[in-house]
């Protein structure tokens, strides 16, 4: 079936405009009627990031429940990967995290978790997808049994609990001097609160959040204010998250910008050399850089690739054994300890590493030299695109060309109506010319549709 509302990453749109109250209580009621099975009482998890609208989701998804008989346990702010370890740790039934990650305010989202802790697999959300269009009259509760709403306190200490037992008991930060950014968003107390309750001496920003200043000019893709802050305040690390805090950028002692790619190679090059890879190899997806992968095979290991999304290493990492995996933007999938991407427990990891070899970030974090990427986009409003002959012969051409050497990935974007293209290669001049070739061409093809 064609998808109406979920995307690669739950459901997510304008707040009010394509994510309303009625859009929320309707998901609401249609996941508590799919995970209603047995006859205990059902419990739903539900966390949130600090947007204003998610007060107005929060409540209207605790209405929803509550008329197919679905108690809800309220977080409030908290990161996505809390919610997700919490649906499992309170034996909940379903997991709600409201949020639009990275987006601005205005927007505004909501993701899905089972009883596991895993985010929902398509044939779950193609269930509740179907569902979203039928009348509920004939599921709706009797009166006597309504769910219940209920605040949950101690959450914070059980997550900051969580993230610091991934590292050894024996291992403290003392001496560290670090800057986290918390994008004002849902880890704006959690993430400073492990940090220094593991011994660092810690510097904070992006953590007066208002409702309606979530990543704005801060957070993981607007490291810039970090940067700054990490040179001020000469510090060892930087680390940003963004606004749910399920994925991380991490800023070097000099100021440099380290992303998922750096970040998965560390990780990567430490456990490997531990004996903590389940296979010999990583995940991540098409966009990793060509010199991560030739880094991993220089020691060893492998490179699987998946298409953009998170949830897609996540799937081929779960169905083949490995337990690392994510993306150059930053999230990053540590299965041994996490269902989802989590930026703190990953910037754990590389803090572990950097204590254990006594070595400072930009020594740890630069395991080899990123190719020149260049990525544009072409838009279109309907067809396809990629079936056009003069689309297909340019592409066919440019991959001739770049050979070994480099990567062309053409792909359709999931959330906007463009087509992303990015090249890579040795020659920065030569990918320019190849991209600018197969842009020309779907831009010939868009006027001619």
């Amino acid at each position: 079936m064609v998808r109406k509302h979920f995307g690669t990453d739950g459901i997510r749109g304008r707040a009010n405009v394509a994510i309303t109250p009625e859009l929320a209580m309707k998901v609401a009621q249609a996941t508590g009627v799919v995970f209603q099975r047995g006859d205990h009482r059902h419990r739903a998890v539900i966390g949130k990031d600090t947007r204003l609208s998610s007060y107005m989701i929060e409540y209207a998804m605790v209405a929803g429940f509550a008329s197919v008989g679905m108690d809800s346990l309220l977080l409030g702010p908290m990161p996505t990967p809390a919610v997700a370890m919490l649906t499992h740790s309170m034996r909940a039934d379903i997991g709600v995290m409201i949020s639009a990650s990275h987006n601005p305010f205005e927007d505004n989202g909501i993701k899905l978790f089972g009883p596991d802790g895993y985010k929902l697999s398509d044939e779950v959300e193609a269930k509740i997808e179907a569902m979203l269009a039928k009348d509920f009259a004939l599921k709706l509760s009797k009166p006597a049994d309504l769910g219940r709403a209920m605040r949950v306190e101690g959450d914070r200490a059980r997550y900051i609990e969580f993230a610091k037992r991934t590292l050894l008991r024996t291992l403290s930060l003392d001496g560290l001097r670090i800057v986290v950014d918390c994008a004002n968003g849902a880890a704006y107390k959690v993430a400073p609160e492990a940090l220094w309750e593991l011994g660092a001496e810690v510097f904070s920003i992006g953590v007066e959040p208002d409702g309606f200043n979530i990543n704005r000019g801060v957070g993981s893709t607007a490291p810039q204010a970090l940067v700054k802050k990490v040179r001020e305040m000469r510090a060892d690390i930087g680390v940003a998250l963004d606004g749910d805090a399920d994925r991380v950028i991490i800023v070097d002692e000099m100021g440099k910008i380290v992303d998922g790619d750096q970040l998965m190679a560390a990780i990567a090059q430490s456990w490997k050399d531990e004996g903590r890879l389940t296979k010999p190899g990583i995940v991540a997806t098409v966009m990793s850089n060509l010199g991560l992968e030739r880094y991993l095979e220089d020691v060893g290991l492998s490179l699987a690739r998946t298409p953009v999304g998170d949830r897609y290493v996540l799937e081929h990492m779960r169905q083949n054994g490995y337990n690392l995996g994510g993306e150059q933007s930053g999230h990053i999938i540590l299965s041994d300890y996490c269902t989802t991407g989590d930026g703190l427990v990953a910037a754990l990891q590389l803090m572990a590493i950097v204590k254990r070899e006594s070595k400072p970030v930009s020594q740890v974090c630069r395991r080899f030299e990123p190719l020149p990427q260049v990525l544009k986009n072409v838009t279109f409003k309907a067809g396809r695109p990629l079936e056009d002959d003069g689309v297909i012969r340019a592409i066919e051409a440019g991959r001739r060309e770049l050979g070994n050497a480099g990567r062309l990935v053409i792909r359709p974007s999931g959330t906007e109506p463009v087509i992303r293209v990015m090249g890579e290669g040795d020659n920065l001049d030569v990918v320019e010319r190849i991209v600018d070739d197969v842009c020309d061409a779907l831009a010939a093809w868009a006027r001619a549709a």
